[in-house]
């Protein structure tokens, strides 16, 4: 039995949906179970069955984190913590989400950011997220901790529908171009996630999951622009200017890192993944979007 906590946001979404598609037994839950209350994951949850939690939940407003750190950490570390005490309790496995803003983005461009780099967050955000892997590594051996970045899908605000809406509505859009990345479609990380549940290895440790290739926020909303009017999902006799600009001119209350390009060998070799471009994944997102408004 697995226990996927966080079933209503963008990724536990995919995740129940593919589950149940492969006839895997879940136990789905959301805000229902407060995982900042340790009696309450106790007392929700007495199936001695469990031997799988995949933690989704999680509090992800960057920016308003900076205004609120208290309820950052209480669900981002003092939740993990419980998750993890009650995995260990259960004797269960673990698959935490966590994210690239762990890292402060100092590497070039062009270069990789891995597994075993030392994390240093810009923003309380990545610091609350960063303080949940760690009481995962210190409460618990049997851990998938997968940092991933730029996550879009069907369920929920993301930067592509962003881009969309602004797009419907503006004639320019102005858009950081010296912020590089990865996307990562939610969906794709579902399968992942379902291959680690399909091995079952004892390979614990620090996982990334990004689609594969790299980009820029200012060349990701040029690619969403495009393949948008290819799918209609855009007016196709209106010309919307894309405007790069640098981090400076859009101040945001979250240091965001410069350079976030997860390198995904690992997650690969160890669990024999196939990982789509980034291009070819947003081309699907945008397909799932055009069959869902007709």
């Amino acid at each position: 039995m697995i226990w996927l906590i966080g079933n209503k946001g963008m990724l536990g979404y995919d995740i129940e949906r593919l589950l149940s598609e492969n006839k895997v037994r879940c136990l789905a839950t959301d805000k229902e179970v407060e995982i900042t209350d340790y009696k309450n994951l106790e007392k929700f949850e007495t199936d001695k069955e469990i031997k799988w939690v995949i933690n989704c939940a999680a509090y992800t407003n960057v920016d308003k984190a900076e205004e609120e750190p208290e309820i950052a950490f209480k669900i981002n570390q003092e939740g993990v913590r419980n998750v993890a005490l009650f995995c260990s309790k259960r004797k269960a496995k673990l698959i935490h989400i966590s994210t690239d803003y762990v890292y402060d983005g100092s590497r070039s461009n062009f270069e990789y950011c891995y597994e075993e780099d030392e994390p240093n967050p810009l923003s309380v955000y990545g610091k609350s997220k960063l303080a949940g892997e760690e009481e995962v590594k210190k409460n618990l051996v049997q851990y998938f901790i997968i940092r991933t970045a730029w996550l879009y899908g069907i369920n929920g605000s993301n930067f592509v529908n962003t881009m969309l809406r602004l797009f419907n509505e503006k004639k320019a859009v102005r858009v950081v171009q010296d912020q590089w990345g990865v996307p990562t479609y939610s969906k794709d990380l579902a399968q992942a996630i379902l291959a680690i549940l399909e091995k079952d290895t004892d390979d614990y440790g620090v996982y990334h999951f990004s689609n594969i290739g790299r980009t820029n926020w200012y060349n990701f909303a040029k690619e969403i622009y495009l393949g948008a009017k290819k799918m209609g999902l855009v007016d196709s006799q209106k010309e919307v200017e894309i405007i790069p600009i640098k981090t400076e001119e859009y101040p945001t209350a979250a240091t965001r890192p410069k350079n976030t390009i997860l390198c995904k060998d690992k997650i690969i070799n160890v669990f024999g993944i196939e990982i789509r471009s980034w291009i070819e994944s947003l081309e699907e997102y945008l397909h799932e979007l055009r069959l869902q408004r007709e």
